[in-house]
């Protein structure tokens, strides 16, 4: 009977590993680096939509600054609207990386 159980563990423990998902679990709990990785995705998936605007807002100002006209004379202070709003963002990120554990 324990020989039984034995064989049954190394048959399911190489079914894990050759599934992919032991060499997943492998990777994440033996890699620190793979872990901290993985936490820092979570936390940026955690305000994804705040990660995804400035990264909108950085397309925005380009535009506007390598437009080939001033856009009815807005594109000055848009300019600086945009680069407060990062900034903003960017502060919010900050503090929120700092009191979320």
């Amino acid at each position: 009977m324990l020989l039984g159980r034995r064989v049954l563990s190394f048959v399911l423990a190489g079914a894990v590993l050759s599934s992919g998902a032991g060499v997943a679990a492998y990777q994440f709990l033996g890699n620190p680096s793979a872990a901290q990785a993985a936490d820092k995705e979570e936390k940026k998936e955690r305000h994804s939509h705040i990660h995804a605007a400035i990264h909108e807002l950085r397309e925005a100002r380009k535009d506007l600054k390598e437009g080939d006209h001033d856009f009815g004379g807005h594109r000055e202070e848009a300019i600086k609207s945009i680069d407060h709003s990062i900034e903003q963002l960017e502060k919010a990120l900050k503090w929120a990386h700092e009191h979320e554990k």
